[in-house]
């Protein structure tokens, strides 16, 4: 059976100290046992979290990660680093990594394959722009991010992955794919991982929808049947709305 998934990236959002209080706040809140509750916080603040966590079933995951293992990347972090600290789930391919750091398939697949030297479960995402949907190409444009970032893994790997389908237009900008929409691309995308692996493996892997997500429209998107649950963003920084959308299943 799947795994329902609800994680929550922070994005460049909170400090220290903000992050120690939404972290002890989303302790007071009760989440099912059956959701896997993952939060992204920044960087400096992963330790922290991490710490503060112990014991509870809310773990932690990077934002992002690159593919050396060292070397002179000034400003970068390597999976050592993440592993080093007990981080072992690292979010890889958002849409503003793509857009503003200009991230390619090519990339993602190194990326990829390091996460998975090292052990570190990846939540992979990928979506069509708005101007791939209007042109009715969002099929043929999700295809093409998922077959050149993870095609070349062997079956057992996919073990180590959760996929996310963030629709470009959709993130940040309070428009939401209709529960159908979601649904529709859901089920190519696992038709997809059926006619390269097996039907058995696409049946197994997680697929979670973002873009939008909030407590008010949660409940419907995850009653699809191919909807595991939700990377959420702005509605993540709150503890109240977050583990509410947790608690939509």
């Amino acid at each position: 059976m799947r795994k329902q998934i609800v994680a929550g990236n922070w994005k460049m959002n909170k400090d220290y100290v903000d992050s120690e209080i939404l972290v002890s706040k989303l302790l007071e809140q009760h989440h099912h046992s059956t959701t896997d509750v993952i939060i992204a916080p920044p960087f400096t603040n992963l330790l922290a979290a991490k710490n503060t966590l112990k014991g509870s079933p809310i773990s932690v995951a990077a934002q992002n990660m690159h593919f050396a293992e060292n070397g002179a990347y000034t400003g970068e972090v390597s999976a050592s680093m993440l592993t080093s600290i007990g981080v072992k789930t690292v979010i890889l391919g958002h849409s503003e990594r793509r857009a503003y750091f200009n991230e390619t398939d090519e990339m993602l697949a190194k990326k990829v394959d390091t996460a998975l030297a090292h052990g570190i479960r990846i939540i992979f995402c990928f979506g069509e722009e708005l101007a791939d949907r209007k042109a009715k190409k969002e099929n043929e444009v999700v295809a093409s991010q998922i077959k050149n970032a993870l095609f070349h893994l062997s079956a057992s790997a996919w073990d180590h992955i959760v996929l996310a389908y963030e629709p470009v237009w959709a993130i940040g900008t309070g428009e939401t794919a209709s529960p159908e929409q979601a649904q529709d691309m859901h089920a190519f995308i696992r038709k997809t991982l059926a006619d390269q692996y097996t039907p058995a493996l696409a049946d197994a892997v997680s697929i979670l929808y973002g873009g939008s997500v909030k407590s008010a429209n949660a409940k419907e998107i995850f009653s699809k049947p191919d909807v595991d649950g939700g990377l959420i963003g702005g509605a993540a920084l709150d503890a109240e709305h977050f583990s509410a959308i947790v608690n939509s299943f």
